[in-house]
């Protein structure tokens, strides 16, 4: 197999984290974001989607997107389980992961991809040239204060996201408030149960990954 990441990305940081805790080691290729090597002829060719991560399987299948990603290593790797046990726990992680990537990843690269100049032409992924729009960095910045305030009551007192069991749910949560810092968005002072939870996954070795 080998692995299509960008190091500096919250994308592939999402299966790079998946891959540690589960102590997977797969060959790795950096693909230069920055500098445009996703949108190069050779990149389309292994994705045309001209997005990172890729998992090439060794049958030359390739896996562009983080949840088939993670289903794949999943089921090749079951322990320990990121993705639940019980058909419960894997329908409550599945609906939490959810709503974090939609309210609160998506939101922080909304806000970030339609202000950021780097990113002018870029403000959506794939192959395409997008225009930004300031009406929707506005938006996204707005969207991530509320997923930020949402996360003390999605987290409560319990010891992660969805129960006693470090998940993928915990995976996006703990990405989703570290990207937010790229648009100077924090967890709020007073969210004790986020900030106690914040501190125990970011302080995971696979955290560093």
């Amino acid at each position: 197999m080998k692995f299509y990441d960008c190091k500096p990305a919250p994308s592939p940081r999402r299966v790079r984290i998946f891959m540690a805790e589960k102590g997977i080691e797969i060959p790795t290729v950096q693909v230069d974001l920055r500098n445009g090597e996703h949108l190069t002829p050779e990149f389309r060719m292994i994705n045309p989607h001209c997005t990172v991560p890729v998992l090439m399987l060794d049958d030359g299948t390739r896996l562009v997107s983080t949840a088939a990603i993670w289903r794949y290593l999943e089921e090749t790797h079951p322990e320990p389980p990121l993705m639940g046990r019980s058909a419960k726990e894997k329908a409550l992680i599945a609906d939490t992961q959810w709503r974090i990537e939609t309210e609160g990843f998506m939101a922080v690269a909304e806000a970030l991809r339609n202000s950021t100049p780097g990113m002018k032409g870029r403000a959506v992924t794939g192959p395409m040239s997008i225009e930004q729009i300031p009406a929707l960095a506005e938006r996204g910045r707005m969207r991530t204060e509320l997923f930020l305030q949402l996360l003390e009551f999605m987290v409560g007192p319990k010891p992660f996201l969805c129960g006693d069991t470090y998940s993928v749910a915990d995976i996006d949560a703990l990405i989703a408030v570290d990207f937010a810092k790229w648009i100077k968005l924090e967890l709020p002072l007073d969210a004790v149960n986020a900030r106690r939870w914040y501190a125990s996954v970011s302080g995971r070795p696979s955290a560093k990954a």
